[in-house]
């Protein structure tokens, strides 16, 4: 039988307020985006809305996912102007390493719930 007046307890984290598991879900959302692509834009949506709502140390995560993106935006944009010149294949798949790269790092980071050491790198 079902209580009609239960209440899940509250107070706990979701995939959707601010804090370790929804850096983590920006995170594998970002990874999806290799093979689907909007999700990683629905990621960024939620490091952004999220940012500036928790503790520090998950800003700092925030802060490098959100760089995450934009960088590999950026190295992508280059790599494919570059095709014409037979040396974007390289860097396109060296983009995709350095993304990937940075993605588990601030996986296991929020995982042991370290920060970022420099959220503005543009490197690893």
């Amino acid at each position: 039988m079902t209580d009609p007046n239960y209440q899940p307890p509250s107070g706990g984290e979701g995939w959707f307020s601010p804090g370790r598991l929804n850096v983590q879900m920006v995170y594998v959302l970002y990874l999806v985006s290799l093979v689907v692509g909007i999700t990683g834009i629905v990621g960024l949506i939620m490091a952004y809305v999220n940012r500036g709502k928790s503790t520090a140390w998950i800003d700092t995560h925030y802060t490098y996912a959100i760089r995450t993106f934009w960088i590999g935006l950026l190295y992508a944009l280059v790599s494919a102007l570059l095709m014409v010149a037979m040396v974007g294949m390289l860097l396109i798949f060296a983009t995709a390493i350095w993304f990937v790269v940075r993605c588990v790092i601030g996986l296991q980071k929020a995982s042991a719930g370290e920060p970022i050491a420099r959220p503005t790198s543009w490197w690893i």
